[in-house]
């Protein structure tokens, strides 16, 4: 086998398994790294952080009524028992997490 052959396929295969990661939105991304503790990563909140702090499903009724201002507008102040990330995400960050938000919604 030649070698640039060779390093090709050495690094296919060393690449192959962040090909996910590297497929997923920015918002996924964002949402593994710092909501999917307490939200889960369905959405369900079905996690035992979810569970002490009461965090209602994205489908629920009263989450699925919200706006995207008013999922923006928590996200950035926080909501009950949930942290303010304001500071902590971007604009941007914050907007893509509400759209991948939506994405978990079963209506």
């Amino acid at each position: 086998m030649n070698k640039p052959i060779r390093w090709t396929a050495i690094a296919m295969v060393a690449f192959f398994p962040l090909l996910p990661a590297l497929a997923q939105s920015p918002g996924a991304v964002t949402y593994k790294a710092k909501c999917a503790m307490c939200h889960a990563a369905d959405g369900s909140g079905t996690t035992p952080a979810g569970k002490a702090t009461k965090t209602p499903s994205f489908s629920a009724p009263e989450v699925l009524k919200m706006s995207n201002a008013e999922l923006v507008a928590a996200t950035k102040n926080g909501k009950g028992k949930m942290p303010a990330y304001s500071g902590k995400l971007t604009g941007a960050q914050i907007t893509e997490v509400v759209a991948y938000i939506h994405t978990l919604q079963k209506k």
